[in-house]
């Protein structure tokens, strides 16, 4: 399995980092031709608007737009999920506009307020996730064939998923906690020829 993760800017080596500890090929994508024989893409947080621009730059966009036409699996944390929402309330630039959400950029201010709580996702387990908020954007409104993973007490979404898309506006990439990253890589390996073969992830530490 390789999944690629996006490497213009943000938390891109982390995530790496992460996907190593789970077995997984994890290139660094900055150029069209490096999306050749991914299995899946994760797009980091970071800065959206710098983030967009070097795609543009790069053509990127084009890219993206195909592998997520493809029915690849593709996954957007903070930075990201803007990225992949259809609307931004609050955003002048065209994003890629694949997931069916309206999301509201830095919904809860500057850097100093970053926060750190536990959440509730039962798609990853019953033990509660710590969750770290870094200018964080949420998710306004979800629409029909999106499902809510989770939200903040105050009932916010703060992560979702529609078919082979996924969302969250918090960073896993920043704790010890694999289990977000293993549910993205099981949205993965669905669609991967080998699944009901064995293949490499059966030894390794993802639920199949």
């Amino acid at each position: 399995m390789k999944v690629g993760v996006l490497a213009l800017q943000g938390t891109f080596i982390e995530h790496i980092s992460m996907l190593r500890q789970l077995g997984v090929e994890a290139p660094q994508i900055r150029l069209p031709h490096e999306f050749n024989k991914l299995d899946g893409l994760i797009i980091p947080g970071g800065e959206s608007t710098t983030m967009l621009r070097l795609m543009e730059s790069f053509g990127l966009i084009k890219s993206i737009r195909a592998m997520a036409q493809d029915g690849l699996a593709i996954w957007g944390t903070c930075a990201g999920m803007v990225l992949l929402a259809k609307d931004v309330s609050n955003y002048e630039m065209e994003t890629l506009g694949l997931m069916d959400t309206e999301v509201r950029r830095n919904a809860f201010g500057s850097q100093i307020d970053s926060f750190e709580v536990d959440l509730e996702i039962p798609a990853v387990g019953e033990e509660p996730f710590h969750a770290v908020f870094i200018r964080a954007p949420v998710i306004k409104e979800a629409k029909p064939g999106v499902k809510i993973l989770s939200r903040l007490p105050n009932g916010t979404i703060v992560a979702a998923r529609q078919n082979r898309l996924l969302a969250c506006a918090f960073h896993p990439e920043f704790t010890d906690d694999l289990r977000f990253h293993s549910y993205f890589l099981n949205m993965v390996i669905q669609e991967l020829p080998h699944n009901t073969e064995g293949g490499i992830l059966r030894s390794s530490r993802l639920k199949v």
